[in-house]
């Protein structure tokens, strides 16, 4: 009750930034209801909720960030979601994102490989009442095998490939988003499976923290081990 009585207080903000989406050439109306919907100040830190609704990325602690949420709505829009998808999310952060593709997918399984993220997105995500994502501790460039394969994969760090056991995990049909960095510039790619086949194109420049793991960069931000 607390949580939604906070989040009705910040109504007029969320409506706003839903505005600066449109204004950013987002156009997918069941994400600009997911963004209108989600508590975003549920998933900062208290000292930065003034900031919550700024079209801005944010720190979280232990050298991540809360995404711009332009960058967030570009990612969602590229997925095409329907709100009957299992989702694959690499990078569960703060949470807010996989809170917003409970608002567009039935299905949402997170992979964290911070614990002390991964705890705390759990809260967040229950004050938000975000009841449909399971977030898991572990390598996320691994993907999730158990429960695989997926409609649409998304993640929400750099890597120097697309992770090989993603592409191995996405179903016929589906959609994979993710930044590559290339000369240290990073490029999100949407891939897209079709049978055998598998359809790469770039959507453009963005600016993500490193994907940390074995098919994405070792701790000492070098390239994991292929």
């Amino acid at each position: 009750m607390e949580a939604g009585r906070l989040a009705d207080s910040y109504g007029g903000y969320r409506s706003r930034l839903v505005e600066v989406l449109r204004s950013n050439g987002i156009k997918d109306m069941p994400v600009l209801r997911a963004f209108g919907e989600v508590p975003r100040h549920l998933f900062v830190p208290e000292a930065l909720r003034r900031r919550a609704y700024e079209d801005t990325a944010l720190p979280i602690g232990h050298g991540q960030t809360i995404s711009q949420p332009t960058t967030q709505a570009r990612y969602l829009q590229a997925l095409g979601l329907t709100g009957f998808e299992r989702v694959l999310e690499v990078g569960t952060g703060s949470g807010y994102q996989a809170a917003l593709l409970t608002k567009v997918a039935s299905q949402v399984v997170s992979v964290e490989r911070i614990p002390a993220l991964a705890s705390s997105a759990r809260r967040a995500l229950a004050d938000a009442g975000a009841s449909t994502v399971t977030v898991l501790d572990g390598d996320g460039s691994l993907g999730w095998k158990p429960l695989a394969p997926y409609d649409a994969i998304l993640v929400a760090a750099a890597s120097p490939a697309v992770p090989e056991p993603l592409l191995r995990q996405l179903k016929d049909g589906g959609r994979l988003v993710v930044p590559v960095a290339d000369d240290k510039v990073q490029k999100l790619r949407q891939v897209t499976r079709d049978g055998d086949i598998l359809v790469e194109t770039e959507l453009g420049d963005v600016q993500f923290v490193p994907l940390i793991g074995r098919y994405g960069y070792a701790d000492n931000g070098k390239q994991g081990d292929f």
